[in-house]
């Protein structure tokens, strides 16, 4: 069984994003960029199942600008074994991601496909769902756990209020919740493996997806800082400041 794992690089989730001055968005100049956390954890559940022996090859595909190839080689260290970079300039949204990443599972004709339920970016959470829909396949979203029986694959989800089983017949796609598994520590001799390992590139535009964006963003502010809190001495004064000065009673 094939695997095919879409990967993002994104802004490091240590790092502390600054707006830009005007507004207009994320300044990115000198960010440390990193593979997606949800996406490592795809990457981690593909390999986990090929050292079971449920998978045989794990392919990977970036869509960005010419920098994502790192990205690529992370999943390379944790046990991917090959890779494909879409480049493509500018904020993409997940409709257009989903089309290309379409394109590219018409070519590899993957029998699972895996990836995080949301970047960190944007969070925005829809580019699984809308590949699935536009690919007609079963799809399990949240995913905390996952086994493969034969020709079907068993998903446990984390839905409101508990947790929810669903079997899904292959093809189909799945998008990982952090509590999935816990990402490896790549080693050294798997770092030095992953240079090597094959990376093939091509244009967005050779797909031929429409990537202009539909959404404009008029202006990104960072949250206002929080307000110290205070001791009150009784609940009728506890009750005064909610009423008449926060405004929520």
């Amino acid at each position: 069984m094939k695997i095919l794992l879409p990967v993002k690089r994104v802004v490091d989730a240590n790092v502390h994003v600054r707006v830009k001055a005007d507004g207009s968005g994320v300044d990115l100049s000198g960010v440390k960029m990193s593979i997606n956390p949800f996406d490592e954890i795809a990457v981690e559940e593909a390999t986990r199942l090929k050292e079971k022996g449920s998978a045989t090859e794990i392919v990977c595909v970036s869509i960005g600008p010419a920098e994502a190839t790192e990205v690529l080689r992370n999943a390379f260290a944790i046990g991917a074994d090959r890779g494909q970079l879409v480049i493509a300039e500018g904020d993409l949204e997940p409709l257009a991601v989903a089309k290309i990443l379409k394109a590219v599972i018409k070519k590899e004709n993957p029998q699972l496909v895996i990836l995080g339920k949301q970047a960190i970016d944007y969070d925005n959470d829809q580019t699984g769902q809308m590949l699935a829909g536009l690919l007609g396949w079963p799809q399990a979203t949240c995913a905390s756990n996952v086994t493969i029986e034969g020709d079907q694959v068993h998903v446990t989800r984390e839905v409101d209020g508990g947790h929810q089983t669903v079997r899904l017949r292959l093809p189909a796609i799945i998008t990982c919740d952090l509590r999935l598994n816990t990402p490896r520590f790549a080693a050294l001799p798997s770092i030095m493996k992953a240079k090597k390992k094959p990376i093939e590139r091509k244009s967005a535009g050779s797909y031929g997806v429409d990537l202009k964006p539909r959404l404009q963003v008029l202006k990104l502010a960072e949250p206002p800082n929080r307000k110290a809190g205070i001791k009150v001495k009784s609940v009728t004064e506890l009750l005064d400041k909610l009423r008449n000065e926060a405004g929520v009673i």
